[in-house]
């Protein structure tokens, strides 16, 4: 294992520690790094609160920001934050107008966030995401995975937040989004979590994890390595189906890294996928390629699509600033 550290025991701290100091004008730290937080807060709206296991950074705390979440809890690396990290969140950026948790669909995560919201004094609603098709369960969720959809839900739940919407209506924005939105992933190699210090599991030369979950978990099969092409129409024939969108419908386009790949072959696989959608009479309405949702240091991407209408368009162009997206 090579990784760029100093101790196994110090990696989250000491990263936590870096993304205050060079996006210190956005967040801040709270204390003892139990969760990042707007370093300015706007008052009276409801909060908006996320979190997990770290080694899918950006996600979550390069989220923190204007335009989407209020403060995200890092557990530590593939292990879900504690209730007293989510409640110590609520009671800092927390309003009379209440949190809304917004949980991928682990079970770690779920009963975390649950115990958090009966401790918390104000209210708090929970959206759970679970856009990943490749598997009806994993080793580590029931039901299905919440993976890289996550973001599309906090980037539009954060931009409602910032009109002012009161809880109800953003907690069932978030549950529309979440139906609206499919993704798939496929993994070329391992990824090498640092306390462990060899890979998570092994692949030959000349094979990949179709479905992979965003910790390693197994997907559908392993299958012998294919053309980008090919790989793109099999994760979008199952997202497209699953999705039954009509043809004609615009939508958004997620095409997003692990944390090992280039973006030449992330942006080559967009240009794949935006051809089976025009293959199936849909409109590439809005895009975004990049390594927002990973797996520390594992090869390969998922592909994300969310059905979009007009107000859910305008929830995504609306203005973002944090420090892993920003626009307007």
């Amino acid at each position: 294992m090579k990784k760029l550290i100093n101790a196994v025991d110090s990696i989250l701290s000491e990263s936590l520690q870096g993304l205050e100091a060079i996006h210190g004008d956005i967040l801040a730290l709270g204390d003892g790094g139990a969760f990042v937080r707007r370093k300015a807060l706007t008052p009276g709206k409801v909060a908006l609160i996320s979190g997990g296991g770290s080694g899918h950074e950006p996600l979550h705390a390069g989220f923190v920001g204007v335009g989407m979440l209020d403060a995200a809890c890092p557990g530590q690396v593939f292990t879900s934050p504690t209730p007293d990290q989510m409640l110590a969140a609520v009671n800092a950026v927390g309003t009379a107008a209440g949190s809304l948790f917004i949980v991928k669909n682990y079970e770690g995560d779920v009963m975390n966030f649950e115990m958090a919201a009966e401790m918390a004094a104000t209210p708090v609603a929970t959206i759970i995401t679970d856009d990943d098709v490749a598997v009806p369960k994993s080793t580590w969720s029931t039901g299905r995975r919440g993976v890289a959809g996550t973001l599309i839900v906090e980037k539009m739940v954060g931009a409602a937040a910032e009109q002012g919407r009161e809880l109800g209506a953003l907690k069932s924005l978030g549950e529309e989004v979440n139906r609206r939105t499919r993704s798939m992933g496929v993994a070329l190699s391992s990824c090498t979590v640092p306390a462990a210090g060899k890979p998570t599991f092994t692949l030959a030369e000349d094979e990949m994890e179709m479905g992979v979950g965003i910790h390693g978990e197994p997907g559908r099969r392993r299958v012998k390595l294919a053309s980008a092409d090919a790989i793109a129409e099999e994760m979008m024939g199952a997202i497209l189906d699953d999705l039954s969108v009509t043809s004609g419908t615009p939508c958004l386009l997620l095409v997003n890294g692990f944390g090992g790949t280039p973006a030449m072959e992330l942006y080559l696989m967009a240009h794949a996928a935006k051809r089976v959608m025009a293959g199936r009479g849909l409109a590439l309405a809005r895009g975004l390629v990049g390594s927002y949702v990973t797996s520390l240091d594992m090869a390969g991407c998922s592909l994300t699509v969310t059905a979009l209408d007009d107000s859910l368009t305008a929830l995504w162009d609306a203005p973002v600033h944090t420090a892993a997206l920003r626009w307007g």
